[in-house]
């Protein structure tokens, strides 16, 4: 099947160098409103994966995103959102970019061209079988995700990926492809634009739904949280509160001894058991 490189399609917009204020912002928020859509349209291939992730994980096995430029940024910011949100240790959910951390603030010219440098990056981790791959491009072309989700099947680790592109190569490489078509940027080829908003989008539905079922989440509640600023033990010490029942100073104090919601009524709930 022909590739539809969509993402990288002429702009519908043509001399924004005219537009006013008002009409660049009014028109980028027309586009933008194509997202939410894209995502509607792709949730049950998401939910495919997700479900992949989580008996992986849930049996002890890790979850891997790597990417390139923007798409490599957006995974290892999900990744490194996992620990302080969920509680989780650092190497549950790993992110790589290709150019390796420095390219976090500055790319790194011809990295996302090597098609062993994942590969290479993934050997570090000891990457494995009872681990998940998900490689994340908005074009789907993009030479450092396709070689490392190759040389994962080789090894016999399960591969999914997050594209903004129908048929792209490396959805067709993978096992569990998500292709959330966002249509041309409004700068033509921009995909830090839509597609990396959908991106943002797949990934927070991805790392959120399986936590979840890891029992990382109570209720509604982030139960599980590090305790790494004052607004997060506020937060925590509320939680507690209307959980329980008690008064603030005795959940602050709570919250302090045990280290997490989830300890605190864990231990109310047995001392009040007994």
């Amino acid at each position: 099947m022909k590739n539809k490189l969509t993402t990288e399609q002429e702009s519908v917009y043509n001399n924004l160098e005219k537009m006013s204020t008002n009409e660049l912002l009014t028109n980028m928020n027309v586009e933008d409103k194509t997202v939410p859509n894209a995502l509607e349209k792709a949730v049950p291939s998401i939910e495919k994966l997700v479900d992949v992730i989580y008996d992986k994980m849930k049996a002890g096995g890790r979850l891997f995103y790597i990417g390139a430029g923007t798409s490599g940024r957006l995974g290892v910011l999900d990744a490194s959102e996992c620990p302080p949100t969920y509680g989780v240790p650092d190497d549950w959910v790993i992110g790589l970019i290709a150019g390796g951390d420095f390219a976090l603030r500055k790319a790194v010219e011809n990295a996302e061209d090597d098609t062993e440098l994942a590969w290479e990056d993934l050997k570090k981790y000891n990457i494995s079988e009872n681990d998940v791959l998900v490689g994340i491009a908005a074009s789907g072309t993009t030479p450092y995700v396709i070689g490392g989700v190759k040389k994962a099947k080789e090894h016999n680790i399960l591969t999914g990926c997050v594209t903004c592109n129908l048929d792209s190569p490396l959805s067709l490489e993978v096992d569990y492809p998500i292709e959330l078509v966002v249509g041309p940027e409004f700068i033509t080829g921009s995909t830090r634009m839509k597609a990396g908003t959908a991106q943002k989008l797949a990934l927070n539905m991805i790392s959120t739904t399986v936590m979840i079922k890891l029992g990382r989440v109570k209720g509604n509640k982030m139960v599980n949280m590090q305790l790494s600023n004052k607004k997060l033990v506020k937060r925590g010490v509320k939680m507690i509160v209307d959980e329980l029942g008690i008064d603030e100073k005795t959940a602050k104090s709570l919250l302090l001894k045990h280290k997490s919601v989830r300890n605190v009524i864990n231990e109310f709930n047995i001392i009040s058991n007994e």
